[in-house]
């Protein structure tokens, strides 16, 4: 039978999977460039720039998301309930104390984010801490722990670099398609012709199929760390009055982002009504549904 872990180890397993076809995309728009003007060294660059992207994700990504939040370290004496439920937490998950961040922001909302379990931030706003309860604050502070725990994060955060750069090489492509000419046609032929077309189709396509890939994972992910945090405090109820709470608060966050959207507990964007056809491009599942499944309305996949 189908186990929590089941589940963490399946989408693990499927993250990884979406992960190279990005890499092969990047791969395939390198090589339509190195073949558009004739030369290979194009693929080479951008197989060594996509690597090195990964590598300062994955060596900055806290700082970077840290300095857009605009978010302050949060000491035991300002903020002792946050504190003492991260530890308590944190104890009980088997994880390192993670860093504590405040944000000071009316709207509700928190996220984690850091390379791994012994470099982890977990940041909330003063919102979240002035209508939460006790227990719903461990409700939020368990979900933000089960990222942690299930390595979302980095994942994510991977994830978003290779969609930025995606588009960004989609883009040049099409620019220098059509403005910048190629390689002379005199020996171009059919195959020349046939890579230039192609190359064309992958670079209108793939930024949309990257960022539908990349939002669906999202959504699983916020799944999934309601699920682990609502087993790691053995009490559902309190994460799912907290998003009901969080539910409530209209607006979008002071400082919202596009590009760490994705990391919030809930969408820094607010949560409006939206068109079923449009729910592909939220990333965040429908706090409705969040709720039903905390509340055993609704079973997992």
């Amino acid at each position: 039978m189908a186990t929590l872990y089941t589940h963490i180890d399946t989408n693990r397993r499927k993250t990884w999977v979406l992960m190279t076809i990005f890499l092969v995309v990047v791969i395939a728009i390198g090589w339509a460039f190195a073949q558009f003007y004739g030369a290979p060294e194009l693929l080479y660059f951008a197989i060594g720039l996509a690597l090195l992207m990964n590598v300062g994700s994955y060596w900055w990504s806290d700082k970077i998301v840290i300095k857009l939040s605009g978010a302050k370290p949060a000491s035991k004496e300002e903020y002792y309930d946050l504190y003492t439920v991260a530890e308590n937490l944190a104890i009980t998950a088997g994880l390192p104390m993670p860093k504590l961040y405040v944000m000071d922001e009316p709207v509700p909302n928190a996220f984690a984010t850091g390379r791994d379990p012994e470099h982890a931030v977990v940041a909330v706003t003063t919102g979240l801490l002035k209508i939460l309860d006790r227990s719903e604050l461990e409700g939020v502070i368990a979900h933000e722990l089960s990222h942690v725990g299930n390595r979302d994060i980095l994942l994510s955060t991977v994830v978003v670099v290779l969609v930025g750069f995606i588009a960004i090489l989609s883009d040049l492509f099409l620019r220098f398609s059509f403005f910048g000419g190629g390689r002379s046609r005199e020996g171009g032929g059919q195959v020349q012709l046939i890579a230039t077309i192609a190359g064309i189709v992958l670079a209108i396509l793939a930024p949309i199929v990257a960022t539908l890939v990349h939002l669906a994972i999202s959504r699983k992910r916020e799944l999934l760390a309601d699920a682990s945090g609502a087993l790691l405090t053995r009490y559902p109820e309190g994460l799912a009055r907290a998003l009901e709470k969080i539910n409530s608060h209209e607006g979008p966050m002071a400082k919202a982002s596009h590009s760490t959207a994705h990391l919030f507990l809930n969408d820094p964007f607010g949560d409006p009504k939206k068109l079923s056809w449009s729910k592909l491009f939220m990333t965040h599942p429908p706090m409705e549904d969040r709720i039903k499944a905390l509340r055993g309305g609704a079973n997992s996949d």
